[in-house]
């Protein structure tokens, strides 16, 4: 994952408070604020067509940046609030964490689902149903997994898969302690409606039935 750390370019925003902040919009940035590793918050500006095109991009908030800023030095950093123009839901102003490599945090990181194409269940007419396309995980700032991966290579129509049975790179934890559903297999639709209406037969044929003597007496 270190490899893979994508860079966000900043500059250092003059002055602080609702001025500098406006006067930065104007310029075509978005105001932010650095804080957290021991040292003081830092006021900063992101270009504004640089921060959206992230932000369109997805998990923007699960992602772990370098922060370079001009005559400083890098730092990891990850976004953890974007506040929004409430009409035109554009970003206005930004709030990074700096983090060592061994800080721990909390995380969004998407499952992975492998094996499709030679699942048992699947191959038999099942269904994928993903209850979460994502786990939170605690895990090092310096070890962030691309994703959680679940092999569906040995799963039948009708089992559960849960996030005890997926192995989860190392060093990493869940942030829930009960054993949640990630997906299963469900069976189509047609054929649960056909089991439903075999039951309903079987059940109507076991109705005992009265004879007319039976009536009689």
């Amino acid at each position: 994952m270190a490899d893979k750390i994508p860079d966000l370019h900043a500059t250092v925003r003059a002055g602080t408070g609702k001025g500098a902040a406006r006067q930065a919009r104007r310029d075509g940035d978005v105001p932010g604020i650095v804080y957290g590793g021991g040292i003081d918050p830092q006021p900063i500006s992101i270009p504004f067509n640089t921060l959206l095109t992230r932000l369109r991009k997805g998990r923007f908030m699960s992602t772990l940046f370098n922060l370079k800023v001009e005559g400083e030095d890098d730092v990891r950093v990850i976004c953890r609030g974007v506040q929004r123009d409430v009409v035109k839901d554009l970003p206005t102003h930004i709030d990074l964490m700096r983090l060592k490599r061994t800080s721990r945090v909390k995380i969004f990181i998407p499952v992975e689902f492998l094996n499709e194409e030679t699942c048992p269940g699947i191959k038999k007419g099942g269904v994928l149903t993903v209850v979460r396309n994502e786990v939170e995980l605690e895990v090092l700032a310096g070890d962030i997994p691309d994703s959680i991966t679940v092999d569906l290579g040995e799963v039948e129509m009708g089992d559960t898969i849960s996030i005890s049975s997926v192995t989860l790179p190392e060093g990493a934890n869940a942030t829930i302690d009960r054993d949640f559903v990630i997906a299963n297999i469900a069976a189509p639709r047609a054929v649960v409606a056909d089991d439903e209406d075999e039951a309903e037969d079987v059940a109507a044929d076991e109705v005992p039935t009265t004879s007319d003597e039976e009536a009689e007496e």
